[in-house]
């Protein structure tokens, strides 16, 4: 009999990569809790129609990528390819916006049909930010911001931040028109998915990663210049307000995102830890969306970044700084205490030894070999624990076990089991201990 594969694209997260993971996530989950932002859990699979009106039907993603089908009440679904349709869809659906603006972030898979490598699968993740409710050109450097300094407390280096200006729809009308008309007049020029586009959605024209389309590009008429003068003040003080942070960025005239509903601010953050500019998160203002899906004309701005994406540059993070924040992110933590025991008494005593450190919080190894307490005490240097407590049948019959330092100073001791809790007050001293001598070797 074969042996059975996950589906192409779909990929296993192993211990090692859930750790990183976990990690992420609960630094992420820091910062919004700083932020006041709330969680928000939509379901995988929504009706197609959430994602043909709010991403646009003119859009890769539709057009190519979705995950479609019709279900036993012949209803078309899909499994999400993006989360903000989702969580608007959400918002709108309960009534939330009554009850004021709305910061919400969400994380989770997302499904997109394309081809797999390396920081893209079919099935993906994302975290991601809504702010519903808010229109200030403020909001907008407040959420870059945000963005800017999880990927900074990360670990990440190598960060730019590009910026751009949509506009309104008035604009990018104006601007269309504009730029169809040049590319009209060059569209041999173009490469075949660019002619094509040319008459479906020509601004996606801009983000064509064809060299020489991009090459022609570059002499192109560009949206900020289309700009009215309101959008354009509008976007000086996004600028400002970024500059007052001291956080630096670089306008992109051509980055327009891939979505339908950006308008306004776009941005984008990238790193060169790969070797190349990478972009590991991108958002912007989308002001129509939540009306688009059938709410009231509510101004929004929000972000997502890849975790996969994410995950590659921290682990070359990593590697290029075994002591940095990447570095400290994914390392293991050593278990408090190593549980060395053998003998069947012994076995037994050690199990309800571990279970109660374990329910007052102390990181617990329990060998379960049976193996010679030499092998044991291999194993528990190697793990990293600080101590080893250590119970054979002899310590078993009397009610007691040995607290072995490991890789610290200290005294062994014999501790009675019923006084189990002293375990938890040695640990507090020697963690006072490490922590008073590495502040003292620092200064």
């Amino acid at each position: 009999m074969s042996q059975l594969q996950s589906l192409r694209g779909m990929v296993d997260l192993l211990p090692v990569q859930t750790r990183r993971w976990q990690a992420v996530e609960a630094v992420a989950r820091t910062h919004f809790r700083c932020a006041g932002i709330e969680e928000i859990r939509t379901p995988l699979l929504e009706v197609t129609d959430l994602f043909a009106r709010g991403i646009g039907e003119g859009t890769d993603v539709v057009g190519k990528e979705m995950y479609s089908f019709r279900d036993r009440g012949d209803r078309s679904c899909t499994l999400r390819p993006e989360g903000t349709a989702s969580v608007v869809r959400s918002v709108v659906q309960h009534g939330l916006l009554s009850q004021g603006s709305q910061k919400l972030w969400y994380c989770g898979p997302m499904f997109r049909y394309e081809r797999p490598q390396a920081g893209r699968q079919r099935q993906f993740h994302q975290i991601g930010v809504e702010w519903l409710g808010v229109g200030s050109a403020r909001s907008d450097a407040e959420v870059i911001a945000l963005a800017w300094d999880l990927l900074r407390d990360l670990g990440v280096s190598g960060l730019e931040l590009q910026i751009n200006s949509l506009g309104t729809i008035d604009d990018r009308q104006r601007y269309r028109a504009e730029l169809v008309a040049w590319l009209q007049a060059r569209a041999d020029r173009l490469d075949p998915d660019s002619q094509q586009r040319l008459t479906t959605n020509p601004l996606r024209i801009l983000d064509s990663k064809n060299p020489a389309t991009q090459q022609l590009l570059a002499e192109a008429p560009t949206l900020l210049d289309a700009l009215s003068e309101e959008s354009s003040q509008r976007f000086q003080a996004v600028q400002a307000y970024l500059a007052q942070m001291e956080i630096p960025f670089r306008l992109n005239t051509r980055l327009v995102r891939g979505l339908d509903y950006y308008g306004h601010t776009a941005f984008e953050i990238t790193s060169d830890q790969l070797g190349a500019q990478a972009t590991v998160c991108g958002g912007g203002r989308y002001d129509g969306l939540v009306q688009q899906l059938g709410g009231p004309a509510t101004p929004a701005v929000g972000w997502a970044l890849g975790m996969e994406r994410l995950l590659l540059v921290l682990e070359a993070a990593a590697a290029a700084d075994p002591e940095g924040a990447a570095a400290c992110l994914a390392a293991t933590r050593a278990p408090d205490v190593y549980l060395v025991n053998r003998g069947e008494q012994a076995e037994a005593v050690a199990l309800v030894l571990a279970r109660q450190l374990r329910a007052a919080g102390v990181c617990i190894e329990l060998d379960g070999s049976g193996s010679a307490f030499g092998k044991q005490f291999k194993r528990a240097d190697r793990c990293g624990a600080r101590w080893a407590a250590v119970i054979g049948d002899e310590e078993a019959a009397e009610a007691r076990f040995l607290l072995k330092p490991l890789h610290n100073k200290g005294e062994e001791r014999c501790l009675a089991m019923a006084d189990w809790q002293m375990v938890i007050d040695i640990l507090a001293c020697d963690e006072s201990d490490i922590t008073t001598a590495t502040q003292f070797d620092q200064q």
